[in-house]
Parts: structure tokens; sequence; C-alpha cells
């Protein structure tokens, strides 16, 4: 059964000219693939030290950035101290630890209880 066009005529559906053309163009496609790869290929391997070269400069613009805001903290703390604050912040650190050293050794003691189990 022929296959008709929109012309009302046969349809050359394998006609030898599209076959070539067809066959042409994969020809060609294979040939383009092959020779990128071939031109691949001859490339020298690098090891990528680009890759390492851009992280090695993100962590010295990290670290520059670190110390100058290290720098920029101490010398507000220098040009704002008062011995009065710092006074009251040292008392208020020694109370607290103490009062965190005697609360850890109470719960210590409470996991060593459950954990032997009370006789």
């Amino acid at each position: 059964m022929p296959v008709w066009s929109w012309r009302g005529q046969p349809a050359r559906v394998w006609s030898p000219d599209t076959m070539g053309t067809r066959f042409l163009l994969a020809l060609c496609l294979v040939l383009l693939v092959l020779g990128i790869e071939v031109q691949g290929a001859q490339l020298p391997q690098q090891d990528e030290p680009p890759s390492l070269a851009l992280l090695t400069q993100v962590q010295e613009s990290l670290s520059s950035y670190w110390e100058s805001a290290k720098a920029a903290a101490q010398k507000l703390y220098q040009k704002t101290y008062l011995p009065a604050v710092d006074e009251k912040l040292r008392d208020l650190y020694s109370k607290s630890t103490a009062a965190m050293s005697t609360y850890t050794g109470i719960f210590a003691d409470q996991v060593l209880s459950v954990l032997k189990g009370e006789e």
C-alpha cells in the first residue's frame, strides 16, 4: 500500500536521494564525534593546578579578612575598655563556672546511681 503525500501523489519515503542524504548526514556526524575525541586525546593531561590555585587564593583572602576583623575587634575592645565592667565580667565568669562545676558533679552522681542501680 503506497504512502500518500499531501499533494495526492504517492510519497517517495525511501528514495535513493533521501537514503543518500541521511547516510551522508550520519557519516558526517560520526566523523565529527570521532574528530573531537581524537583532539581531546591529544591534549596533555593536567593535574588540575588551576583549581588548587583558586583554593589557595580563597584561603588567603579569607585568612586576610579574618585577621583584619580580629584586629578591628581588638582595637574596638581597647578603645572601649572599662575596668569596672571588666571586673564585673571576671566575677560573673568565676561565679558561673563554680555553679556549673557543682551542677555537673550532681548530674554525674545521678547518672552513676542510675547506671549502677541503687541498693
